[in-house]
């Protein structure tokens, strides 16, 4: 393995007319700046002739390789995918979109030469249109708020890694129902933030579907967050801390009751409403409790490490 060897994995969905322009842009960019490198291509399961060109472009250039999913399983998938069958000592996942300019490769390899592990690429800003930078925007911010990660300013969903982290991936995280770029941000190794322009890039229709976002959405969240379970065992313990107080309160009431103060005679529904909304509370504490053990258990079963040492230097 050549140990300054990049791997450029390109995640290619349809893209039969961009694939050979990807390759031939990267290539002169990289070959000005004696950068060694392979191109992956990893077909996400297309439609049209993608892979037939991907196959064509590895015929005619030894350092380009090709791959084809069996179906359509999101970009997410097809990095994790890419990483299994890389060779370099670094590599980066990349869209076919060009929104990223390529010069960022080469910023993000001179800073992996000094020694950076994980260095993440992201936008100083974006322009989707309203609704889309709306959701986007929402949708970092809620993951900032109710998960154990924290997504740089304006987000990313690409990464630059040193091949100690591909192994980490490749080993020891299960690729299902989550995002690599959720699992490449759990892992620590204090990222290296590197912001850029986003460029305009290709001019069409977003190929992420609605539903596919929302799935995004749910891996990304319940891979990472435990905020629901916490927020069911918060109201549950609410509301039994306040069926007690209300329960000693008309107790006290009771027994001790002055009339010159308030009236005895409560409603004969108040002490059903007080103790159904006891054993409501007790339900839904005991449930946060029992979600916090299948929790764990969801942890185990994804078999992430426990701890990372990470090599000297």
């Amino acid at each position: 393995m050549n140990n300054n060897l990049l791997s450029i994995i390109l995640l290619s969905y349809y893209s039969s007319q961009r694939i050979v322009k990807n390759y031939n842009d990267i290539t002169k960019l990289l070959n000005k700046n004696n950068i060694p490198f392979e191109f992956i291509i990893i077909d996400d399961g297309s439609k049209d002739d993608s892979y037939e060109v991907a196959k064509k472009l590895e015929h005619e250039n030894s350092n380009v390789h090709a791959y084809q999913l069996s179906k359509n399983y999101t970009a997410h998938y097809a990095t994790f995918a890419g990483l299994q069958v890389s060779n370099g000592n670094c590599a980066l996942p990349i869209h076919d979109d060009e929104q990223m300019p390529y010069q960022t490769i080469v910023d993000m390899y001179k800073v992996w030469q000094q020694g950076e592990k994980i260095i993440i690429p992201h936008r100083e800003s974006r322009d989707d249109g309203f609704f889309s930078d709306v959701f986007s925007n929402l949708f970092y911010k809620v993951m900032n708020y109710t998960s154990d990660i924290k997504f740089p300013n304006g987000g990313a969903d690409t990464f630059f890694l040193d091949r100690e982290v591909v192994d980490i991936l490749n080993n020891k995280i299960h690729h299902i129902n989550t995002v690599s770029i959720i699992e490449v941000l759990r892992l620590g190794f204090s990222p290296y933030l590197l912001s850029y322009q986003r460029m305009q890039g290709i001019n069409e229709k977003s190929r992420w579907s609605f539903s596919k976002k929302i799935k995004l959405f749910r891996d990304a969240f319940f891979s990472s967050s435990t905020w629901p379970i916490k927020m069911i065992t918060n109201i549950g313990f609410f509301f039994i801390a306040t069926s007690i107080v209300i329960i000693a309160i008309y107790i006290y009431m009771k027994l001790f009751g002055n009339t010159e103060y308030w009236d005895e005679n409560l409603p004969e529904w108040t002490s059903i409403a007080v103790i159904f909304s006891f054993f409501s509370g007790l339900i839904l504490f005991s449930l946060g409790i029992v979600a916090e053990y299948i929790w764990r258990i969801y942890d185990e079963v994804k078999d992430r490490p426990g701890f990372i040492i990470k090599n000297k230097k």
